[in-house]
């Protein structure tokens, strides 16, 4: 992210952008975590300005048919230490831990972790092991993944950044390792990014196998052509269905059997764009070309067929935000990151059991 602010940033964001080359990984991410501050809208109008990169696979805050151009990507302070090797050695401290307590596992822990020397390296082993039938090899798919996760450094970024979302948002996820070895939903999101690299690069017979094959093994289907932001959260992930030209920007939120599709036959741009910061209950479905913009938040169940503003929340089917069109209720926290689902019920609704 440019450092080129327009104006000087809000002080939430001043302190921690000058101290954060010197703080450690972890400290720097309980920095940010510890306080949950109220967020006012002068803030919160910033957020997407402070928090998201030039990048064109991220959602920005122009329209829909505004064409991007195609700029280098500066690292956010979440890529400073989504990219420390201090992960990775959490990782396999982990693992270690978990053979003294486990023995029974202990070469499964190695062969998926120990004996690697890089992340990298792990990744690609663990999903080819997940992905491999008896007509493609786990060592062809090795090969074929190590290749793109080794050639693309960015990708190892996403990878990191993603590993700490689900830690910090899933209360079910005890470890770093946990997530890695086990959550379908991180798994099948970095099978996504490498299919959406091959995708990108016109071998998308290639590309589609590997879709096939994630859909078939985790019950995820994400088309390669989807572009997927950072700091993602699939929960659960089950039935999650994501469609060609769908866009999602970062530090996003998504619960089991949420659809981004299309509402038609039709070709071209018909898909959802979701938002920085959104997060989106179990069941939903979000259908046609719509914004879901940064910081908004969709109640399980919904059905979503117009755009939504930025902090507001949108429930019920058809989708209707809550306080109204003309003044809807402003959310002063980021939902994607709370994972606060239901702070809305007592402003609306006299539900009872």
């Amino acid at each position: 992210m440019s450092t080129n602010f327009l104006g000087s940033p809000p002080p939430l964001f001043k302190n921690v952008i000058s101290s954060c080359n010197k703080l450690s990984t972890f400290t720097i991410r309980a920095c940010l975590h510890s306080c949950e501050p109220k967020i006012d809208d002068h803030v919160y109008n910033n957020y997407a300005k402070y928090c998201t990169p030039n990048f064109p696979n991220h959602v920005s805050r122009t329209p829909i048919s505004e064409k991007q151009p195609k700029t280098t990507l500066n690292h956010t302070i979440l890529d400073n230490f989504a990219k420390d090797d201090d992960l990775w050695l959490k990782m396999q401290k982990e693992a270690r831990l978990d053979i003294e307590q486990e023995p029974l596992l202990s070469n499964y822990y190695k062969n998926s972790i120990l004996v690697h020397d890089s992340i990298e390296s792990a990744l690609a082993n663990h999903l080819s092991m997940k992905l491999s039938n008896s007509s493609i090899s786990s060592e062809t798919l090795y090969d074929l993944f190590m290749g793109v996760l080794t050639e693309d450094q960015e990708l190892i970024f996403d990878v990191n950044a993603d590993l700490i979302a689900v830690k910090e948002r899933d209360p079910a996820c005890i470890s770093y390792i946990h997530c890695f070895l086990n959550f379908k939903g991180f798994l099948a999101c970095q099978a996504h990014r490498i299919a959406h690299k091959l995708w990108s690069k016109r071998r998308k017979i290639l590309a589609l196998v590997i879709q096939n094959r994630v859909c078939e093994v985790f019950a995820v289907d994400i088309h390669p052509g989807a572009r997927i932001g950072r700091g993602i959260l699939l929960d659960h992930a089950t039935g999650v269905v994501i469609g060609e030209t769908a866009i999602i920007g970062n530090n996003v939120s998504i619960l089991h059997n949420v659809t981004l599709g299309g509402t038609g036959k039709m070709c071209g741009d018909r898909h959802p764009k979701i938002g920085d910061g959104v997060l989106i209950g179990a069941g939903t479905c979000v259908l046609g070309n719509v914004r879901i913009e940064n910081g908004a938040k969709i109640g399980a169940g919904s059905v979503v067929l117009m755009e939504v503003p930025e902090r507001t929340t949108a429930v019920g089917n058809p989708a209707r935000l809550i306080g109204g069109k003309a003044n809807p209720i402003k959310l002063d926290k980021i939902p994607s990151l709370t994972m606060d689902h239901t702070s809305y019920l007592s402003e609306w609704s006299d539900y009872v059991i």
